[in-house]
């Protein structure tokens, strides 16, 4: 009877997971539009991407 319970917590454990990996995290949108165009690496203050490609 132990193991259905062990069992039974980990596929509720893996459900809770599932649940909060489908959440979007606040700022995801603001982290999407700091991607360079060109070459899809993050660009870190104002200036432009390293590549040359995009601003």
């Amino acid at each position: 009877m132990s193991i259905v319970k062990i069992v039974t917590l980990f596929l509720v454990g893996m459900v809770v997971l599932a649940m909060f990996g489908k959440l979007r995290y606040p700022g995801q949108k603001r982290l999407q539009s700091m991607k360079c165009t060109g070459c899809g690496r993050y660009r870190i203050g104002k200036g432009p991407c390293s590549c040359g490609k995009s601003s």
